[in-house]
C-alpha cells in the first residue's frame, strides 16, 4: 500500500472531526486512562510491568536482568518519532547509522538482532532495519539487556527490543499534534480510542501519522505515512478477541547507499561538510512494512490464562541506488568510482504463538508458571539489477554533486530466495522458596531449518531441538531492595557469510549477570547496578572483500572463538524528586578476542545517557527538560571519532487541559561527529536543529 499525502491528511482530519463529535458527550475532565497497563497518555518515565523477559508476570524488581523502558511520555517530550531516535536515547544501546536508510543496533559489544512485538519474537532477515520504524504505534518500548534465549530463541547476549503496541481504552480519549521543524519538516499525528458499542464490549483505536521533510544532507528527503487500527471484543466474560493491522510507507529521495570515504590515498583523514552526500539525483529507496495480528485470550476457571496469537509481517523494498567507492587523492580528488544498482526485496513472516500462564501455591507461597509453543516461517526474496558502467571513474565533484546520469540497469542480475522455519517449545517457572528468595528456571528447545540460496550459494542449514537453558535467582532484602543473578546459554544463527558465500555456523556461548535493584522516592523511581560477563565462540569477524567485489557490498567473514565481553551498567528511571522525571544510564564494557586483545573498537566502550523533564513549581503550566548523550572514542582501520557529547533542550507550556505547545532544540552546541565507524565509509550526524509542536488532547 502506497500512501498519498492528501489521502492520509483527509483521514487524519476525519479522526479529529470524529473527536469533536464525541467530545460533546464526554465528561469535562478525564483521569489517566489505562487498560492492562496501556494508556492514551499520562505515563512518566517509570513504566508498568515489562513483558519482554521471562514470559512470567514479573515486574522489573523481580526480573534478574538489566532493563530499560522508554515510555510514551518520554517519546513525546523529545519527539522520538522513530526507533533510531528512541534507541539513541536508551542507556546501553548504540545506534550504528551506517547509511541513511539502513541501521544496526548494538549493546554490550554485540549486534542486537532480537526484536519483539508485544513480547512475541519477530524474525530479522539480515539483522538490520531498513527505513526508520515509526513509534506512533507503540505505548512504550522495552529493552532487556543481555541474553534472552527463553523468549527469543537465540540467546543473543546484546539486548532484546520489545515494541509494545497501543491498545483500545474503555473510555473515549483522543489526541492530535502538528510539528514543524528544521529542513522543512512537517509532521501530523492523530490518535482516537474508545468503545464502539454502548455496552463497552467492543472497543477500538485508530492511530495515524504523516511526515514530510528535507534533510541537512544534500538532496536527501523523506515522505512517510503510517496508520494503525486495533479492535478488542469481549466475546464472553472470560474470552477476549483482539484484531489489529499497521502499515508504514517511506518514500526516500537520494538516500545514501554506503557513505563517504574516510581516508585519502596518503592515509590522512578526509573532512567533508556535514551536508556532503554521494547520492545521485535519481536515486530513491522506498520501504513499506505491514503487520496484521489476531489474539484470543481465554481466562480459565482456575484463573490461568491461555493466549493464542497469529501474526503476519511483510516488508517491501524498492530502490535505485548509487554507491561511490574507492580512495580519493588529497590533491586532485580523483580515485573514486561509480557503482549504480537497482535492488528489490520482499520478506514475509508468519508467526504463531501459544502461551499458558498461571500461578499455584506451595507451602503457603505463590508460584508462577508459563509454557508455550512458537512457530514461524520467514520467506526472503531479493533481486539486484546491476547498472551499466560499474567502475566508471568519477570526477572530483561528480562524486558529490548528484549529477551522475542514471544508467540502464541491465548489466547483470543476481539475487536470493530462501525460507527459514523455526519451531520452539519453552517453559519457565518462578518458585518462591521463602519470603525473600525466589528462583527462576526455564528451558527453550528450538528447531531451525533454512533452505534456498542467495547470490548463487546454497543456504541449506538444519538444527534439531537445540536447548537454551535459563536460570535466575532473586533475593528480596527489603520490599525496596533486591539482589539478583542470572545465567543463560547462547545459540544464535548468523547471516554473515564466509568467502564461499555460506552462512557462518551459529554463535554459541554463555552469559552471566548479577546486580542489585532498588526502589526509592516512595516507589516512584528505580535504580539498578548490573555486572555481566559473556563468552562466545564463532563470532562473525570481517575478514575483507571478495576479489573483484565492492567493500560494504561483497564483504566476507570468519568465525572467531573465545571472544569475551564484560562490563557494568548503571540505570535510573522515574520521578526521582517531586516534579523531576528522569531516565539515565551509564555503561562501561570491554571486549577481548581469544588472544586477549581489544576487539570491536568501532563500538564505544563507555556511554552516558540522561533525559529529564521538570515541572516548574511556581509555573505549573511550564515543563522544561533536556538530554545529554556522551560516548567515548571509537575507531576502525580507516576512521576515528574522538569522544563527544550531544545536548538537547525542551520546554512545554500547557495553556489548558486541551492544548500544549513545546519547543525542542537539538544538538545545541552544533557538534560535528561521525555517525558510525562500523563500515569503511561513514557520514556525519545532524547539526543543530529545532522543532515546534502543538498538541491537543481530550
Amino acid at each position: 500500500m502506497q500512501f498519498k499525502k492528501s489521502d492520509l491528511f483527509i483521514a487524519l482530519l476525519a479522526v479529529m472531526g470524529t473527536t469533536g463529535v464525541q467530545a460533546e458527550e464526554a465528561p469535562e475532565t478525564l483521569d489517566t486512562l489505562e487498560i492492562r497497563g496501556n494508556s492514551l497518555s499520562g505515563e512518566r518515565y517509570l513504566a508498568p510491568l515489562p513483558n519482554s523477559g521471562t514470559g512470567l508476570a514479573l515486574d522489573s524488581m523481580q526480573t534478574p536482568q538489566s532493563q530499560s523502558v522508554v515510555t510514551r511520555q518520554q517519546i513525546e517530550d523529545f519527539n522520538l518519532n522513530d526507533l533510531n531516535g528512541l534507541l539513541t536515547l536508551t542507556p546501553g544501546v548504540t545506534v550504528e547509522k551506517v547509511e541513511t536508510d539502513r541501521t544496526y543496533y548494538t549493546a554490550r559489544g554485540f549486534d542486537i538482532t532480537n526484536f519483539q512485538l508485544d513480547g512475541v519474537g519477530v524474525p530479522s532477515a539480515y539483522g538490520n532495519i531498513m527505513g526508520d520504524l515509526d513509534t506512533v504505534f507503540y505505548e512504550r518500548v522495552e529493552i532487556l539487556r543481555g541474553a534472552n534465549g527463553l523468549m527469543s530463541g537465540s540467546g543473543n547476549p546484546s539486548a532484546t527490543v520489545n515494541l509494545v503496541r497501543k491498545r483500545p481504552t474503555q473510555e473515549f480519549a483522543a489526541s492530535a499534534s502538528l510539528l514543524a521543524g528544521s529542513w522543512n519538516q512537517v509532521r501530523t499525528e492523530g490518535d482516537v480510542s474508545g468503545r464502539l458499542m454502548e455496552s463497552g464490549k467492543v472497543r477500538g483505536r485508530l492511530v495515524m501519522a504523516l511526515e514530510n521533510g528535507d534533510s541537512y544532507l544534500d538532496r536527501y528527503g523523506k515522505q512517510r505515512g503510517a496508520v494503525y487500527g486495533v479492535v478488542e471484543a469481549d466475546l464472553a466474560p472470560e474470552l477476549l478477541l483482539t484484531l489489529g493491522h499497521s502499515e508504514q510507507a517511506d518514500e526516500t529521495d537520494s538516500p545514501l547507499w554506503g557513505a563517504l570515504p574516510m581516508q585519502y590515498t596518503d592515509g590522512s583523514s578526509t573532512d567533508y561538510d556535514v551536508s556532503t552526500s554521494t547520492s545521485a539525483d535519481w536515486a530513491y529507496w522506498n520501504n513499506t512494512s505491514r503487520s496484521s495480528f489476531l489474539e484470543l485470550q481465554n481466562t480459565l476457571s482456575n484463573g490461568w490464562t491461555l493466549l493464542g496469537r497469529l501474526t503476519r509481517n511483510e516488508t517491501d523494498s524498492d530502490s535505485k541506488l548509487f554507491y561511490v567507492y574507492g580512495t580519493p587523492d588529497r590533491n586532485t580528488g580523483l580515485g573514486l568510482k561509480a557503482y549504480p544498482s537497482r535492488y528489490d526485496m520482499t520478506t514475509e513472516d508468519i508467526i504463531g504463538d501459544l502461551q499458558l500462564n498461571g500461578d499455584f501455591v506451595v507451602n503457603g507461597h505463590q508460584q508462577e508458571f508459563m509454557a508455550g509453543l512458537q512457530w514461524y516461517r520467514s520467506e526472503v526474496w531479493d533481486k539486484s539489477l546491476y547498472g551499466q558502467e560499474i567502475g566508471t571513474n568519477l570526477g572530483a565533484k561528480e562524486a558529490f554533486d548528484g549529477s551522475y546520469p542514471e544508467p540502464a540497469f541491465d548489466a547483470s542480475e543476481d539475487g536470493s530466495e530462501w525460507t527459514t522455519s523455526q519451531t520452539s517449545l519453552f517453559a519457565a517457572t518462578r518458585l518462591t522458596l521463602s519470603e525473600p528468595l525466589s528462583v527462576i528456571a526455564g528451558l527453550r528447545l528450538t528447531q531451525l531449518d533454512t533452505e534456498g540460496s542467495t547470490y548463487g550459494t546454497s543456504k541449506e542449514t538444519e538444527y534439531d531441538l537445540v536447548p537454551v537453558p535459563y536460570a535466575g535467582v532473586v533475593y528480596q532484602l527489603t520490599p525496596e531492595l533486591s539482589l539478583y543473578s542470572s545465567y543463560t546459554e547462547i545459540f544464535d544463527p548468523q547471516t554473515e557469510e564466509d568467502l564461499s558465500g555460506d552462512f557462518l555456523d551459529p554463535v554459541q556461548g554463555r552469559t552471566f549477570e548479577g546486580g542489585v535493584k532498588t526502589l526509592f522516592a516512595e516507589g516512584q523511581a528505580q535504580a539498578s547496578l548490573a555486572i555481566f560477563h559473556t563468552r562466545q565462540d564463532n563470532v562473525a569477524e570481517k575478514v575483507g572483500t571478495r576479489p573483484g567485489g565492492t567493500a560494504g557490498v561483497d564483504d566476507y567473514y570468519q568465525g572467531v572463538d573465545g571472544m569475551t565481553s564484560e562490563g557494568v551498567e548503571l540505570d535510573l528511571a522515574g520521578e526521582v524528586l517531586s516534579g523531576l522525571h528522569t531516565s539515565a544510564g551509564f555503561t562501561h564494557w570491554i571486549i577481548k578476542d581469544a588472544e586477549g586483545e581489544d576487539s570491536r573498537e568501532e563500538i564505544p566502550r563507555n556511554q552516558l545517557k540522561l533525559a529529564a523533564n521538570y515541572q516548574v513549581p511556581h509555573l505549573p503550566k511550564l515543563r522544561v527538560g533536556g538530554s545529554v548523550r556522551w560516548q567515548s572514542k571509537v575507531s576502525s582501520s580507516v576512521a576515528e571519532q574522538e569522544a563527544y557529547a550531544l545536548a538537547d533542550l525542551m520546554a512545554a507550556y500547557r495553556f489548558n487541559e486541551q492544548f500544549q505547545v513545546s519547543l525542542n532544540l537539538n544538538n545545541i552546541t552544533d557538534e560535528k561527529y561521525i555517525n558510525s565507524v562500523m563500515w569503511d565509509q561513514a557520514y556525519y550526524g545532524a547539526p543543530a536543529s529545532a522543532q515546534l509542536k502543538l498538541d491537543w488532547q481530550y
